[in-house]
């Protein structure tokens, strides 16, 4: 395409072309240091093997794009529709979410040649004009692929760092990388005012659909903290006998405590009278000035009771957020651990809120399968808002929810104080 001065510009297909591209090089880019038996890794139901995300990010594409738009496409095998498909009923069956790790075939090769299969038809299609869909939905679609790919980008990395946590080796995934020893930065806040405000996506740009209808929210003025809780305020909290102290427990978070013997985050343990705790990079002291990872609802709602304070909403949040610049310690980055270097509102951690995952006033889900990707899911599970060490910075904006139970912590999980004025 060229404009009215005769210069080049990139077609929408280019630009849709790009960022396909682009995610699935920073995928295999993540996959690239692993082995062929660390792709089989599954340690638990809510995790899924390094090789799978692989798999079912394809599937995602040619699913929803390829088997019902490219004429003449034809699967590379169709059974691999039952292996990675993950929760889609109207895509057909799946298989059981915790035997993923039991999938020794396909091999890893064999994945890595179904992607090529997959991006080399997508490629094709996009390039010849073949996908039998008008330019805006196809645009949508593989928008939308992209997208989900970068979720499991991040799935990919905290799913295999779990995994590597019962490896009695403790093997890092990434190499060491020393990092600037800082003090902790005070602890400050800032004031909103509050009143009638809008939440929610403003339509410009890629969103989940569970980030609309853009709506009204009530807020009485509230403030909130510059940064992230740090270890070392988690450290005082444990020695003040934050985990024995049931009164500043939700009666559940209680429970769930006791039933798994919670009493520090998770991967931290006490060696030489110093904490330590697990990490991509391998094992390391856990860093005072940082923030604190891996933490449930439970915990960080014990932990602002502990401080007198609480945790924001997710408006709070949002609000907050809204007219600020995405920048804070990301994927991109290649650190993959919180560090805490400045303030701000984003990265390093995913940020606990108090508000449930529900649906936002005149929510509807899209027609068919894709409908399934985020509405069936808003019962029991709290949500997050900021990104972490582990999400692509192409993912972030001011409306974008994350949600989890409340009981789990292997994600990059932790918290920001916040009070009313």
């Amino acid at each position: 395409m060229t404009n009215l001065d005769g210069q080049i510009q990139p077609s929408p297909v280019d630009d849709i072309l790009h960022l396909f591209n682009q995610t699935r090089s920073q995928t295999l880019k993540l996959s690239a240091p692993l082995s062929a038996e660390d792709m089989g890794l599954q340690s638990m139901e809510d995790a899924s093997p390094p090789k799978w995300h692989l798999a079912h990010t394809t599937w995602f594409f040619e699913e929803f794009i390829l088997k019902p738009s490219l004429p003449g496409y034809q699967p590379i095998d169709d059974r691999f529709a039952l292996l990675f498909n993950s929760y889609y009923v109207q895509a057909g069956p799946r298989h059981t979410r915790s035997k993923r790790g039991l999938l020794s075939r396909p091999s890893a090769e064999e994945v890595m040649n179904y992607r090529n299969h997959v991006e080399d038809a997508v490629r094709h299609g996009l390039m010849t004009d073949a996908f039998d869909l008008d330019e805006l939905k196809l645009e949508e679609l593989v928008t939308l692929g992209c997208h989900h790919e970068m979720q499991h980008q991040e799935l990919l990395v905290t799913d295999l760092l779990h995994a590597f946590s019962y490896n009695p080796l403790l093997p890092a995934y990434s190499e060491p990388k020393p990092l600037s020893v800082t003090a902790a930065r005070d602890l400050s806040w800032t004031n909103f005012d509050g009143g009638l405000l809008q939440i929610g996506h403003n339509g410009d740009g890629f969103a989940y659909d569970c980030e609309g209808p853009r709506h009204k929210v009530w807020l009485d003025p509230y403030r909130l903290a510059n940064r992230p809780v740090t270890n070392g305020e988690w450290i005082a909290f444990m020695e003040d006998g934050g985990y024995e102290t049931q009164t500043l427990w939700l009666m559940e978070g209680w429970a769930v405590k006791e039933q798994n013997g919670w009493d520090t985050p998770l991967y931290w343990w006490r060696q030489d009278g110093e904490w330590w705790t697990y990490t991509l990079q391998g094992s390391r002291p856990v860093d005072p000035a940082a923030p604190v990872v891996h933490v449930s609802y439970y915990e960080a709602d014990a932990f602002a009771r502990w401080a007198g304070q609480r945790l924001p909403t997710e408006a709070e949040w949002e609000a907050a957020a809204e007219p600020t610049v995405v920048d804070g310690n990301f994927l991109d980055n290649g650190v993959l651990l919180p560090i805490g270097q400045k303030d701000g509102l984003w990265g390093d951690v995913w940020q606990w809120t108090s508000s449930a995952f529900s649906p936002y006033p005149g929510f509807r889900p899209p027609e068919g399968a894709i409908g399934e990707y985020n509405g069936k899911f808003m019962v029991n599970q709290m949500v997050l808002r900021g990104g972490s060490c582990a999400t692509p910075k192409q993912q972030m904006r001011a409306s974008y929810r994350t949600f989890f139970y409340p009981h789990q912590r292997w994600q990059m999980l932790g918290l920001r104080l916040a009070a009313d004025l």
